[in-house]
């Protein structure tokens, strides 16, 4: 029976039913997975694995809208909403509890990734293998972290195996404690069944190799020790360099690289969602003028990976946080660059480029053992992301010393940002401050993390870098809430928690939270001084 479940899992069929963007997104998109039939363990096993992939980014175009189109992407500085009927927007900072609320909604996220889970754990039981419970619970943790990362305080130790969340909540410093133990557990169990596999078609992100997946925990249980690095040095120390001495290894490959590879017979949920209205607008969904503007003053070859040239034959963005009803910009978004991104592309996880410079900024800010140098980790990470993304030059790059992000001017409505983004470039100097030598790797990370809107966002929100260009007078829409210049922190608690959860909710308000329940409150890990 072990034999059978290893070589003959079949993965159900699933289908995805795509709406536009409206506030009765919970109302029109039902639930489309449910844990497999437990009468057959092939199938059980095949779906919960490919459903449980797609908790990290939902394979449902609205809920992917939603996270990752309108919240980590414009949050990131990768994205710019181009919907000029969008009058109340997480760029804005006064978006609607429907826009916010996707990632703890009560039948979302959490239910689908905790049935699923449960429905893996059975089948291990079941046939004495615990490999893909393992996996799973890499999965959890690469799915949860994003979500405790937009709220901060979450309900997670205490979520059973229906994913309902009215339950007393955690604080995010217990969450990330979790989240260590989970994956140091998994890590543990996959080393010690390394050599076993699994068909292709029950993982879409590794193809059943157990040994990438280790490599892809660990490297994970590095970025969550960075992320931690302000709000406790001394563990992040400890399971940093433990990441360096495991034997798990580390993503060091673009081979390595943790995608999702699912888009064949259904399309990339985030293609979909930044080509809505295309015909009137070019999509709801444009290249943000902050990466542009870093990437045209650095002469980025990647840019011709990363968008669509505009009207003019130029790379421009659109900024973010303006009020987008105003004619002289909506009128024009269709001439704004556009997202270049296929509809059968994977959706990343994490790239080799991201654990280099996650090395990089642990030996050179923080002075962790990382095994190497962080000149050279650094420009590893730039290598890496050149040749992910299939762009010449990447040694002449590294040695530019001259070029900084160009200013930005917005080509239809005439208004700038006249404060320049950074003076730093992109050449490696040893002997930089600790804090310029932070501002440049995080740069290039950001560059590299392009489309990973809730890293990007999770590192400027962590460190303040890279500096983002500031909502506009008329585009910050909080009522003194939000500091333009700082952004939004996190996200607000969705009103169904009050109304569903109250008790719980407001002791996590006032016991962990640390501050007012909205956009303007730090997450616990967000306290560099």
């Amino acid at each position: 029976m072990k034999n059978t479940i290893l070589n003959k899992l079949i993965l159900s069929s699933l289908v995805f039913v795509s709406f536009s963007c409206t506030d009765k997104y919970l109302d029109i998109n039902s639930n489309p997975y449910q844990p497999g039939d437990l009468e057959n363990d092939d199938y059980a096993l095949g779906s919960a694995m490919t459903q449980l992939a797609g908790c990290v980014v939902s394979p449902d175009v609205n809920t992917a809208q939603f996270t990752d189109c309108l919240l980590g992407g414009p949050m990131g500085g990768y994205f710019a909403d181009s919907n000029k009927g969008f009058s109340a927007t997480i760029s804005n900072y006064n978006a609607k509890n429907d826009w916010t609320r996707v990632f703890l909604v009560s039948d979302k996220v959490i239910p689908v990734l905790y049935g699923n889970l449960n429905s893996v754990k059975i089948v291990s039981n079941n046939t004495g293998n615990p490999v893909p419970y393992a996996i799973a619970q890499v999965i959890k943790v690469a799915a949860m972290s994003r979500i405790t990362d937009t709220y901060g305080p979450i309900p997670y130790s205490k979520i059973g195996e229906d994913g309902k969340i009215t339950i007393p909540y955690d604080s995010q410093e217990e969450v990330y404690n979790k989240f260590f133990e989970e994956l140091d557990n998994a890590i543990q169990v996959l080393s010690e069944n390394q050599n076993a596999l699994l068909v292709s078609t029950a993982d879409y992100v590794y193809g059943g190799d157990v040994k990438k997946w280790m490599k892809f925990a660990n490297s994970l249980r590095l970025r969550l020790a960075i992320r931690i690095a302000y709000a406790n040095p001394q563990k992040a120390r400890t399971i940093a360099e433990a990441c360096i001495d495991s034997e798990a290894g580390l993503i060091t490959s673009n081979d390595d690289n943790a995608s999702w590879k699912y888009f064949g017979t259904i399309t990339n949920p985030l293609f979909e969602a930044v080509r809505y209205n295309i015909e009137t607008s070019g999509g709801d969904t444009h290249a943000a003028a902050d990466i542009i503007c870093y990437m045209n003053g650095y002469k980025d070859n990647r840019r011709a990976s990363y968008f669509e040239k505009a009207s003019n034959g130029n790379y421009v963005g659109l900024r973010r946080g303006i009020d987008i009803t105003q004619s002289s910009i909506a009128d024009n978004f269709i001439d704004y660059s556009t997202v270049k991104i296929s509809a059968s592309d994977p959706i990343m996880w994490m790239n080799a480029a991201e654990v280099a410079f996650l090395r990089a900024e642990g030996k050179a800010v923080f002075d962790f053992n990382m095994g190497g140098d962080a000149e050279g980790f650094y420009n590893e990470g730039i290598r890496l992301s050149f040749e992910q993304w299939g762009a010449d030059g990447a040694d002449a790059y590294m040695a530019d010393e001259e070029n900084v992000p160009e200013t930005y001017v917005d080509p239809f409505s005439g208004q700038s940002y006249n404060e320049k983004l950074s003076t730093v470039t992109v050449k490696w100097n040893e002997g930089a401050t600790k804090e310029e030598k932070q501002e440049r790797i995080i740069i290039q990370k950001w560059i590299a993390n392009w489309m990973l809107g809730h890293e990007a966002w999770s590192d400027y929100r962590r460190t303040g870098y890279p500096h983002l260009i500031p909502a506009t007078a008329d585009g910050n829409k909080s009522g003194g809430v939000v500091d333009s210049n700082k952004g939004a922190r996190r996200m607000p608690y969705p009103a169904e928690e009050y109304s569903s959860n109250l008790n719980n909710v407001n002791e996590a308000v006032s016991k962990y939270l640390k501050g007012p329940d909205n956009m303007a409150t730090d997450v616990w890990w967000a306290c560099k001084k």
